[in-house]
């Protein structure tokens, strides 16, 4: 008699996977502060963010993460000599034409690019990869588009 009173309990209760999709995501916009943060360290929570991995109902194969925004991009800091040793090599598509560039001079062109880039090679490399990059907004400077959107302040030490 006892174990039929167990069985009847655990079927009472609901232990159903729920599977995220683009109708049922709760999207919110996040506002990052790259001051003074490691390059490799904030664009591995940034891509963890876009990604939707901290989230109760993340979906592997949805855009289940948050739009970010990332401002103080020209505040970030490398680690050790990665400022004249890291290079980021492109190719221009004719024999010969492999083109490369330091940190040094990348950030001198444009340092929101270094995030960017960074923060892409920890995405997925796929359509979906495609889709969460658009979901991000890297910002030079404090000033931003977005503020109608009234994103949340995530502090990174917090956020693991």
């Amino acid at each position: 008699m006892r174990n039929k009173k167990l069985i009847n309990n655990v079927d009472t209760l609901s232990y159903k996977t729920i599977s995220a999709n683009k109708a049922t995501v709760d999207k919110q916009w996040v506002l990052v502060d790259a001051e003074d943060q490691t390059l490799g360290r904030l664009a591995s929570k940034v891509a963890k963010l876009l990604r939707g991995k901290h989230k109760p109902n993340f979906t592997p194969h949805v855009d289940c993460g948050d739009n970010v925004i990332v401002i103080n991009a020209e505040k970030i800091n490398l680690s050790g000599n990665k400022w004249n040793d890291k290079t980021y090599i492109r190719h221009t598509g004719y024999p010969g034409g492999q083109r490369s560039l330091t940190a040094t001079e990348m950030f001198g062109k444009d340092p929101a690019r270094l995030v960017e880039k960074s923060v892409k090679g920890m995405l997925p490399k796929n359509k979906l990869g495609a889709v969460l990059f658009r979901n991000l907004n890297v910002v030079v400077g404090s000033a931003h588009t977005h503020e109608a959107q009234k994103p949340k302040t995530i502090n990174l030490e917090e956020f693991k």
